[in-house]
Parts: structure tokens; C-alpha cells; sequence
């Protein structure tokens, strides 16, 4: 199905680096991951709080990511001629509206609406980050471009969702998500001034993504990244329930554990961006595993809390680089299809949080976390080992 949208141009960046706008970009994916992981931080709370249980409450983030699937690939052909600046304003305003919601109503279902209005806020950014970053940066820097972005999730990790949790123990967790509705409502302003225009890039049709997906080695890199995502997140969403095995633990160890795997992200970040243009194959298959292996220290060893910190952290280092070295294979295996690309990854993204969401929410109350945690384990190793194998399929030639 094609659109009346003429052919976008390839999107081409500065010489140098526009940092302001990097960084902006960089603060408005805090938030939004902020407002996505937040209920994994305050689970008990908002499950006691609505009467349901924490199973039930982890729903919050499963419609998130449901959105996302739905929207990621097709916000590119719903809305074709968009500038892209525009579009990731009027994803700040519909974040805004969705923690407002959170903030204000006492009904689960509710609340579960605006989560799906969140989900296709943050599609909508993460599809267009990889032209927005070519936007503001040269081609052989999109990678440490595209790190700006991913830094604001390692900031949310290691600031937001730890500092939204302690806010939480001394006020609510209702007051944290109106926190966030008014930084993100300011955030989208800035996001208007300091960007510049950013034309659409190739993805005016369903053919196209269908096409691209098609390419060697991008399928079985997609299920890869699918897998990566799907094992991670199992054990990640209730990674609260993880550590309250921990003896003797309270909230004060539960926070400096969730800041420690925001601090590995924050310094996975700084240092995968600075090699990931060159080394982005060896770290799509050597991260997932030692993620895995971390998990398993957090499922084995509860009783070893320096142990479990230093795995936490780990943890935290290589998932939150996850989203750089899978951006940047984007940008390298398909220069010509970025916004197609873009779309691709955030759907298999979005559609691990779902699975592991839903599917570990039930095998949680059923079962328990211990065996959402080992499944996990299971496909981070599988999918590192998917997304090697993509590697060697070869390149199309460049027009």
C-alpha cells in the first residue's frame, strides 16, 4: 500500500555534532522511559493502591509496549509528509496527557488507556531517532548521535526511575507521574526550538518495510533483537520482585540497586557510543550474554549482595547500550532505508516488552519470579546468537 507522499530525500547531516539538539532529544527520551519503567519501580505500591495484583498491575507496562507495536510501523505511513521535528512534539504532548491520567485517576482500566497513548508517544520518537540523529549529526558519527538518545534511557534507569521511586516512599507514586507530565510538557517545547526541520526519510510504504525486512540478514537480526529485548525484559520488569529475595532487604537497598543498573547503563552509554560504529557486531553478541550471565547471578546467588550489585550494574552497562548497537547496525546494513529500519527495531522492541509483560506477569502469579528469570536467561542466549549469525549474511550494494 503506497501513500500520494513524494519520495522523501535521504536525510543528510552537519559536519559536526549539533549538541543542543542532541541533547534535548536526550532529555525528552529520559522521560519517556522515565514514565514507561515507573510502575516496575513503585509495583507494590501501584498494585495496592488500585486493589489488584502485581501481576496484574505490570500490565501497565505491557500496554505500553502493545502500542508500540501497533504504531511503530506505521506512524511513517500515517503520517508521510510530517515533518519529523513536529512529530516528536506532539509525541511530548501525549506523554504529557497520559501521566496526567496516571496522576489522576483511581481506575486501573483507565489508567491502562493512557499507558496505550504513552506506548504510541514513545513509537513514534524511537521510529524517527535514527533520522533525527543522521538530522544532526555527519553519517560516520550517527552512532555516537544516536548514543544521546540512548543516554536518556540509561539517565532514566539511574535517575528517574530510582529517584521516582524514592519520591514515591515519601509522597505517592501518583505525585511522581505528575512530576513527569510537567517536565514533559516542558521538554516538548524545547524540543521545537532547538531542533531543526527533519524532512521524512524512505519509509512511504508498507512495501518498503516489508522489502527491507526482506534484505540478508535483517530478518534473523530482527529476531535476534526481538529475543534480546523479550529476554531481557521478563526478568527486568520484575526485577523488584528479584531483588526483595535479597535477605533482610528494604526499599533504601531496593533504590541503590535499581541506581546501580542506571549507572551501568549511564556508563555503557558514554563508552559503547565512543566504539560502536567499529564494534558494533562483536558487542550485539557478547552483550546479550553477559546480561544473561548476569541474571543468573541475580536467580542463584540472592544471598551475595555485593555479588548481585556488581551484576546489577553489569546488567544495566550492556542492556542500556542495547539500543546504540542495534540503531548504529541500522544505519550501516540499511543507509538507505533508516526511517524503515527505525520502524523495524522499534516494533521487535516494543513487541519483547509486550510478550515479556503479559506472558511474565502470568507466569509470576502462577509460578514465580525465579522461573521468569531462568526463561529470560534462555532467550538472551538464543538471540545473541541469531543476531551473529545476521552478521554474516552480506551487504546490499549502495546505490
Amino acid at each position: 500500500m503506497t501513500t500520494t507522499a513524494p519520495v522523501p530525500t535521504p536525510v543528510t547531516g552537519p559536519s559536526v555534532l549539533r549538541y543542543g539538539g542532541l541533547i534535548v532529544v536526550m532529555l525528552l527520551s529520559f522521560l519517556l522511559v522515565t514514565a514507561e519503567f515507573l510502575p516496575n519501580g513503585v509495583l507494590t505500591e501501584m498494585a495496592a493502591s488500585l486493589g489488584v495484583t502485581p501481576g496484574q498491575a505490570g500490565q501497565t507496562v505491557a500496554v505500553t509496549a502493545l502500542a508500540g507495536l501497533l504504531f511503530a510501523p506505521t506512524v511513517g505511513l500515517l503520517l508521510p509528509r510530517l515533518d519529523r521535528r513536529t512529530l516528536l512534539v506532539g509525541a511530548a504532548a501525549a506523554a504529557t496527557v497520559s501521566s496526567l491520567v496516571v496522576a489522576l485517576v483511581p481506575s486501573l482500566p483507565a489508567i491502562l488507556v493512557a499507558r496505550f497513548l504513552l506506548g504510541a508517544a514513545i513509537s513514534a520518537f524511537w521510529s524517527m531517532s535514527i533520522t533525527v540523529a543522521a538530522r544532526l549529526a555527519s553519517p560516520d558519527r550517527i552512532g555516537r548521535a544516536v548514543m544521546f538518545g540512548s543516554a536518556g534511557v540509561s539517565l532514566a534507569t539511574v535517575a528517574g526511575v530510582p529517584l521516582g521511586v524514592a519520591l514515591s516512599e515519601a509522597l505517592d507514586w501518583r505525585s511522581v507521574f505528575l512530576l513527569v507530565a510537567a517536565l514533559t510538557a516542558a521538554i516538548g517545547v524545547a524540543v521545537r526550538v532547538a531542533l531543526p526541520p527533519v524532512p521524512p526519510a524512505a519509509a512511504s510504504s508498507l512495501g518498503i518495510l516489508i522489502d527491507t525486512l526482506r534484505r540478508p540478514g535483517v530478518g534473523s537480526g530482527m529476531i535476534g533483537h526481538v529475543l534480546v529485548v523479550l529476554g531481557h525484559f521478563v526478568a527486568y520488569t520484575y526485577i523488584r520482585l528479584s531483588l526483595e529475595r535479597i535477605p533482610d532487604v528494604d526499599a533504601g537497598t531496593i533504590v541503590l540497586m535499581l541506581a546501580l543498573f542506571g549507572a551501568g547503563g549511564l556508563v555503557g552509554n558514554i563508552l559503547v557510543g565512543m566504539i560502536v560504529d567499529r564494534a558494533f557486531a562483536r558487542l550485539a553478541v557478547g552483550g546479550p550474554l553477559v546480561i544473561a550471565v548476569a541474571i543468573a547471578i541475580v536467580l542463584l546467588l540472592p544471598g551475595a549482595v555485593t555479588l548481585v550489585a556488581a551484576a546489577v550494574a553489569v546488567w544495566g552497562f550492556f542492556f542500556a547500550s542495547w539500543l546504540i548497537i542495534v540503531n548504529t547496525w541500522v544505519g550501516h546494513r540499511m543507509p538507505d532505508r533508516l526511517e524503515a529500519g527505525g520502524s523495524l527495531m522499534v516494533t521487535g522492541f516494543q513487541l519483547g516488552i509486550v510478550i515479556a509483560a503479559s506472558v511474565g506477569g502470568i507466569l509470576v502469579d502462577a509460578t514465580s519470579v525465579m522461573t521468569v528469570d531462568a526463561i529470560g536467561i534462555a532467550l538472551l542466549v538464543v538471540g545473541a546468537l541469531l543476531f551473529g549469525l545476521s552478521l554474516r549474511a552480506p551487504r546490499p550494494a549502495r546505490a
